[in-house]
């Protein structure tokens, strides 16, 4: 976290860095406590049938999410770009125009929200009781939907400004309050209807939260008629924003909603749980650098490229460090976790566990590069490229899953496959639009991918006999917490000095004593 925060040198960016870095690191352990207490209530109060619908369903409404234009997307990447502006009034149509978009796209929002609810038990084959709760409950995350669009709009505002690090602290009172609704819910018995109720109640009240603090924040935060130019440069970036959002939602959840629809629903529960831990973890990666990426935005704003490539390899060794150390413990730790947590007959299987973590891997690298395509406001060619990544995952997914019969494995190595095509293509990119070859960099990248291959073979032979190493109840959540903790502090220093070079150790040491001087600095 301190790391990552560091790699903005510049002493004002660095400390904005630092504080982002932190709000959304405290945000994130917030939503693992949250998960961790609540998943297993929701998995004994809904049973594995309804626990699986429930999955399926956020990930399938999610694909609607790219209907609603995303206007906020493209006011968050056009702030972040134009930082140094003090032109408020022009700021102040960006926002203008951002609600304006968001009611263009609200009647197609509604209209294919519809439909998917109503047709969406049919798809599922649900059984007679369950259909007009699917419908309900799929109602209600497209209203969801309709919400988070609108209240999102002060949240990027405070992204694009860089100073996303103001909601610290209530921002997580808000996490737990959400996860307190959701217990509620369950509480009460309400069933899975109560859950998408308490899910709509967080969005409002979060929304408001952040409404209050970019007024006191950003003074300049309101809104102008937006004059004709503003809206169509604006909704010219929503189409682009619009579409990546749909690749963003494919490549995150069209898993779950291809194993459902061509598998069981009930595998998906099993396959969600053993994913819980890799997904949670290496998703920090990916939070922390949501939360920095408007700071690079700064450096890419002012056409300095080497140092924004120099900056974008640095994140890639982190991210690689951070995930192989990670994925490493995970694989030996998982099959103990879940016995613990939820039971052990929800494990997938030692290959299954592996495939995950890696896929987890990947989609942190590609999720990095795409945040740092976005800064240059040139959308074209990483959505379309997406759109065919997508494409070709989905097919070959639901292919080894629907015909193979592959399960779980077929699908992980056809979303893998499919994904490659942008693993490759927006390093390509982000190379061309700043003037380096990528040669180079595939040459260095060939040494942690083999460390990476060694530890997860490694961690995998081991995996079968650290079920033996801890018992239950308290004292087995003990000896995990204290295994796990050495495990990971020694996949960390091997991946340090096997998988990186020594300029690469000395650049990184030398961003962990720039945080760590700029916060004992008052």
């Amino acid at each position: 976290m301190k790391f990552i925060a560091g790699l903005l040198s510049d002493k004002g960016l660095n400390k904005k860095a630092y504080l982002n870095a932190v709000t959304v690191t405290l945000e994130y352990g917030a939503s693992l406590l949250v998960g961790f207490i609540v998943t297993p209530l929701l998995v004994a109060g809904l049973g594995n049938y309804l626990f699986g619908m429930w999955q399926i369903l956020n990930r399938l409404i999610g694909y609607i999410n790219p209907v609603s234009g995303r206007p906020g997307f493209a006011l968050k990447a056009t702030l972040a770009n134009q930082q140094a502006s003090d032109d408020f009034e022009q700021k102040r149509r960006y926002v203008g125009s951002t609600l304006l978009i968001w009611l263009l796209f609200l009647p197609l929002l509604i209209g294919v929200g519809a439909f998917v609810s109503w047709f969406v038990p049919f798809w599922l084959h649900a059984p007679a009781e369950y259909v007009w709760t699917g419908r309900a409950v799929a109602g209600l995350l497209v209203l969801n939907v309709i919400v988070s669009t609108l209240a999102s709009v002060p949240q990027v505002t405070l992204q694009g400004e860089n100073l996303g690090y103001k909601r610290m602290g209530m921002s997580v009172i808000l996490v737990l309050a959400g996860g307190g609704l959701t217990w509620l819910a369950l509480y009460l018995k309400t069933g899975i209807v109560g859950v998408a109720v308490a899910l709509v109640a967080t969005t409002i009240i979060t929304g408001l939260f952040y409404l209050g603090v970019v007024r006191v924040n950003t003074p300049w935060f309101g809104t102008a008629r937006p004059r004709l130019a503003d809206t169509r440069q604006m909704l010219g970036l929503s189409w682009w924003f619009m579409g990546w959002n749909a690749v963003t939602t494919l490549l995150i959840a069209s898993d779950v909603v291809v194993l459902g629809l061509f598998n069981s629903v009930e595998s998906v529960t099993g396959y969600t749980l053993t994913k819980y831990v890799p997904e949670t973890l290496i998703g920090v990666i990916v939070i922390v650098i949501f939360g920095i990426v408007p700071g690079l935005g700064a450096i890419v704003g002012t056409g300095d490229y080497k140092r924004a490539m120099r900056l974008r390899d640095e994140i890639h060794s982190f991210i690689w460090l951070i995930a192989t150390t990670l994925g490493a413990s995970i694989l030996i730790w998982n099959r103990v976790f879940l016995g613990l947590w939820v039971g052990a007959s929800h494990y997938a299987g030692s290959l299954p566990n592996l495939l995950i973590v890696l896929a987890a891997m990947q989609l942190a690298l590609i999720r990095s590069d795409g945040n740092i395509i976005d800064l240059t406001l040139r959308m074209n060619q990483k959505v379309l490229l997406g759109l065919l990544s997508v494409t070709v995952s989905i097919v070959a997914a639901s292919l080894l899953v629907s015909v193979f019969q592959f399960g779980i494995v077929g699908l992980c190595l056809g979303i893998m496959a499919g994904r490659l095509i942008i693993s490759i293509g927006y390093p390509i990119l982000i190379n061309r639009y700043f003037g380096f070859s990528i040669l180079p960099r595939i040459g260095r990248a060939l040494r942690p991918a083999a460390v990476t291959v060694v530890l997860f073979l490694l961690a995998i032979g081991l995996d079968k006999f650290t079920a033996l190493t801890t018992g239950s109840g308290l004292s087995g959540w003990l000896l995990f917490f204290l295994f796990a903790g050495m495990t990971g502090i020694l996949m960390l220093a091997i991946s340090f000095y096997t998988g990186l070079s020594g300029e690469q150790r000395k650049a990184m040491l030398k961003r962990v004593r720039a945080v760590l001087a700029t916060t004992e600095t008052p």
